[in-house]
C-alpha cells in the first residue's frame, strides 16, 4: 500500500518538426502548416480529462517536448499556460523546459517563451560540425546552434541545456572532444551528451551511416569526453546527463526517480499513482496528431493499463540506475508499494558481478555497472517475479519510511 503519491510533473507532447531526422524514433511527423489553435484546445481538454487522476496534486516541473516546440509562436505557448495555470497548482518554484531546434530558433518567440513561464531551454545542437549536421539530417548548421544559444540569453534564460552527440559517423576521438569543448565554452548549465544510436523504424535503420565507430571507439569518445566534463565543472548525476551549479533537469531527473507525470498531446505518455487504491495506471493518447485531432474525450486515449507488480519493479530500476548516485533504497517502497526483497535475486546477482554497491540505505550502480547498464538493467527483468525469503534485515523498517 502507497504511504503517500511520488512527485508530479507534466509531459506535453508538440508532434510536429520540418524534417524528420533519419536517427529519429520519436512520434514526430512532417508538417508545413500547423494547427496551432486546435492543437492547444485539444491539450487543454487531455488535461481536462485527467484532472480526476490528480486531485489536490501540484505540478513539480513541466517538459514540452516533440517534435520540434519551437515551431510553436509565442502567442500560442502564452494561450497554452494560460489554461494551464487556470487548471493546475503550479510549485513555487517550477521548474518548465521546452525543447527547440536551432533551425526554428527566432528571438521574438524565444522571448515569449519566457515572458510565458518557460524557465529552461533544451536545445538540439547534436554537433557543431556542418558535416555531421547534414548527415544526421538536422535543419540547422553551426553558426545556427551558436546563434540559438546566443538567443536564448537575450530572451532571459539562464538554464539551458545543449544536447550533443558523440559516436557519429567517421569521427575520431580528437572530433568528438572538439564538439564538446565548444560546447563548453559556451558556459551552459547543462550538457546531455549521448551516444548515437540506430533504433528500429529509422531511416538509418534501414539504411545505416557508413563507418559508425566500434564499441572500442565509441568507448574511448565517451571516456574522454566525461573527462573533459568532470575538468570543467560538470557533474554526472545520470548516464548522459550533466550539469553544472547541482542545476539538474528536474523533470527528468522525477521520472528516473519513478514519480508521476501527466501526458498531454499526440503519443503522449503519463504515469499515475492512485494511492487510495493501490495502483499505479499508465495513460498513453493517439500517435498519429490527424487521428488525435478528429477524436476528443476518451476516444483520444490509445489505452490505459494497471502497472502490475512486474512491471512496476523493472521499471523503477530501468530508470533509477541510470542514476550516478542510484537511490534510497526506501525510495522504492515508497514509489511502487513493493517490498524491497522482491529484489533480492537481482540484487545478489549484481553484487557478486561487482555492478552494484549497496552501502548502508543506498543502491548505486557501480562504474562497471555503468559501463554495462542494459546488462544490469536486464538482471531486474528476468529476477522480478518471485518473491523469497527477506534479503534485508530491516525490510520492516524499509516499508514504512
Amino acid at each position: 500500500m502507497f504511504s503517500s503519491n511520488p512527485p508530479l510533473g507534466l509531459y506535453i507532447h508538440l508532434p510536429w518538426c520540418v524534417k524528420k531526422c533519419p536517427y529519429c524514433d520519436f512520434n514526430s511527423h512532417e508538417a508545413e502548416v500547423i494547427p496551432e489553435q486546435a492543437y492547444v484546445d485539444a491539450l487543454l481538454q487531455d488535461l481536462e480529462q485527467d484532472l480526476p487522476l490528480i486531485w489536490g496534486r501540484r505540478i513539480e516541473s513541466i517538459f514540452i517536448g516533440g517534435g520540434t516546440p519551437s515551431l510553436f509562436s509565442g502567442e500560442a505557448i502564452e494561450k497554452l499556460f494560460s489554461g494551464l495555470r487556470a487548471l493546475l497548482n503550479f510549485a513555487p518554484a517550477i521548474e518548465i523546459t521546452m525543447e527547440s531546434n536551432p533551425g526554428s530558433a527566432d528571438a521574438k518567440n524565444y522571448r515569449d517563451y519566457f515572458d510565458a513561464g518557460v524557465n529552461r531551454l533544451s536545445i538540439g545542437i547534436q554537433s557543431f560540425d556542418d558535416k555531421q549536421l547534414a548527415t544526421l539530417g538536422r535543419v540547422h548548421n553551426r553558426d545556427q546552434g551558436l546563434r540559438a544559444v546566443e538567443l536564448a540569453r537575450q530572451a532571459g534564460f539562464r538554464n539551458i541545456n545543449l544536447d550533443l552527440m558523440y559516436g557519429l559517423p567517421g569521427q575520431t576521438c580528437a572530433e568528438a572532444v572538439d564538439d564538446l569543448q565548444l560546447a563548453i565554452s559556451l558556459s551552459v548549465q547543462h550538457i546531455s551528451h549521448y551516444q548515437l544510436t540506430i533504433e528500429p523504424n529509422t531511416l538509418f535503420h534501414h539504411d545505416p551511416p557508413a563507418a559508425l565507430p566500434d564499441d572500442d571507439l565509441a568507448w574511448e569518445q565517451q571516456i574522454e569526453c566525461q573527462s573533459l566534463l568532470s575538468q570543467q565543472g560538470y557533474q554526472q548525476y545520470e548516464i548522459s546527463a550533466y550539469c553544472r551549479d547541482h542545476l539538474r533537469s528536474e523533470h527528468n531527473l522525477n521520472y528516473w526517480q519513478f514519480g508521476d507525470y501527466i501526458g498531454i498531446g499526440a503519443g503522449a505518455h503519463g504515469k499515475i499513482t492512485l494511492g487510495g487504491e493501490n495502483r499505479v495506471i499508465r495513460r498513453v493518447r493517439k500517435r498519429q496528431p490527424n487521428a488525435y485531432l478528429k477524436q476528443s474525450g476518451a476516444a483520444r486515449i490509445s489505452s490505459e493499463t494497471d502497472l502490475q507488480q512486474q512491471d512496476l519493479i523493472f521499471e523503477f530500476m530501468l530508470n533509477a540506475l541510470r542514476l550516478s548516485d542510484g537511490f534510497e533504497s526506501s525510495l522504492f517502497y515508497a514509489n511502487t508499494g513493493i517490498s524491497l526483497n522482491y529484489l533480492q535475486p537481482a540484487l545478489e546477482q549484481a553484487i557478486d558481478k561487482g555492478l552494484i554497491s549497496f552501502t548502508g540505505p543506498r543502491i548505486t550502480p557501480t562504474a562497471l555497472g555503468f559501463r554495462y547498464l542494459n546488462d544490469l538493467q536486464a538482471m531486474f527483468l528476468t529476477s522480478s517475479k518471485a518473491k523469497k525469503k527477506p534479503f534485508f534485515e530491516s525490510s520492516r523498517e524499509i516499508m514504512h519510511n
